[in-house]
């Protein structure tokens, strides 16, 4: 399950935000958007902001780095109140997401990303080497994407851009306004997963929107629940909110099955993996195939020179060929560690294998996961889940007794 991180302080490259009695007021408008919203994020974190529309979750976003201003209250930035700095100065050093990436269409995927590098005055060779090292962690290959227009990529490849260009100047804090709402579900899935391991190597402190309940239980430490008015409903991490909604409107917004949503607090890592037989982009198909058939296997997992999974390939098309051939490997749906078993059964319901590839934060190869050892684990938890729902009753029912 899905716990907060307790990162050293050395790993740890984001800030911690405060937002102190902060209340946004519009003019013309009876109640506010925000109502003296109080809280603390972490420093190093993931938050996710959710609830209904008109809650004020947008709003109490874009009151971070001033894109609106707020009528009162105060918020810090590692200690600093950021009503004393200048707005543009303040932007250029929060990374900033939205939905579809909003990436300039004139500019090559480069040059979008290099923008606020620029704007702070780094020289042409370090821009360089930041855009090629960004594109590598956002799982796009350098030589292939850095000189394209964003017209030239697909819906996920211009997000995957829009993720890069947050993080261009290395910022402490990233908003990210529903960044993932306009792809179809797989893509999605897959943009989680690598924001996952994106977090997992940076540790920034991140802040991001979306009116996915789901998606707030997956990617939080902590999952703010707003209500209408920008009012606190329960700010907590998603075991808790789960187990013990803190009123009405909690367990409603969450919805039912509760005790189910449990299932998607675990993890691919928590599952142990199989590990069928591999073959390496080059090397002689023949060498290859016997291995997998002494191992009993009917395919191969096809590994690039970093251990990164370019192809999952039956044996009989492995076979065609003299040497291993290189596959296209943003087509490889595969799963990140830190995937909800949820999202596991969702790949693998569409492989023709039977199983989905997992990877590390750096996308190399930790092996397959399969309907046994996936729906085996979901199992287990959900007996635990249901022991603990039921303990609880009678612990209930026990004091009502003796009162």
């Amino acid at each position: 399950m899905t716990t907060t991180p307790a990162h050293a302080a050395s790993e740890v490259s984001g800030i911690e935000i405060e937002l102190e009695e902060v209340q946004k007021r519009y003019p013309g408008q009876k109640a506010a958007a925000v109502n003296s919203l109080s809280l603390t994020i972490p420093a190093g974190e993931m938050v996710i902001f959710v609830g209904p529309s008109g809650c004020g979750k947008t709003t109490s976003l874009k009151m971070i780095n001033r894109l609106i201003k707020p009528t009162s209250g105060t918020i810090r930035l590692g200690g600093e109140d950021i009503s004393g700095r200048k707005s543009d100065e303040l932007r250029r050093h929060i990374g900033y997401v939205i939905q579809g990436g909003s990436l300039f269409p004139h500019m090559t995927v480069a040059t979008n990303i290099a923008i606020v590098p620029k704007l702070l005055g780094w020289d042409k060779a370090r821009i360089t080497e930041r855009v090629d090292e960004l594109l590598d962690l956002v799982g796009l290959e350098p030589d292939r994407y850095r000189d394209r227009y964003p017209r030239e990529l697909s819906g996920g490849q211009q997000q995957r851009v829009g993720v890069a260009r947050g993080l261009a100047a290395d910022p402490p804090v990233i908003l990210m306004d529903e960044p993932f709402g306009a792809v179809d579900p797989i893509t999605r899935q897959r943009l989680q997963d690598e924001l996952l391991g994106i977090q997992r190597e940076l540790h920034k402190t991140i802040v991001m929107v979306t009116h996915d309940i789901d998606e707030a239980i997956k990617l939080g430490d902590r999952v703010l629940i707003l209500q209408e008015g920008g009012r606190i409903a329960q700010y907590d991490t998603p075991e808790k909110i789960l187990a013990a909604p803190a009123n009405d409107f909690v367990d409603d917004f969450v919805g039912s099955g509760s005790a189910l949503k449990q299932l998607s607090l675990s993890r691919v890592s928590e599952v142990e993996l199989r590990k069928p037989s591999t073959a390496t982009v080059g090397e002689a198909s023949r060498e290859a195939i016997s291995r997998a058939e002494a191992a009993g296997d009917n395919s191969l997992v096809i590994l690039d020179s970093r251990r990164r999974p370019v192809a999952w390939r039956f044996l009989r098309e492995v076979a065609r060929n003299d040497t291993i051939l290189a596959g296209d490997r943003e087509k490889l749906v595969t799963l990140d560690e830190r995937a909800t078993l949820n999202d596991a059964l969702d790949v693998m319901l569409a492989s023709s294998y039977g199983g989905a590839i997992v990877n590390d934060s750096r996308d190399q190869y930790l092996g397959v996961a399969d309907f046994e050892s996936v729906t085996g684990h979901m199992r287990t938890v959900e007996k635990a889940v249901a022991q603990e729902v039921a303990a609880e009753e009678a612990a209930a029912d026990t004091g009502q007794v003796g009162s």
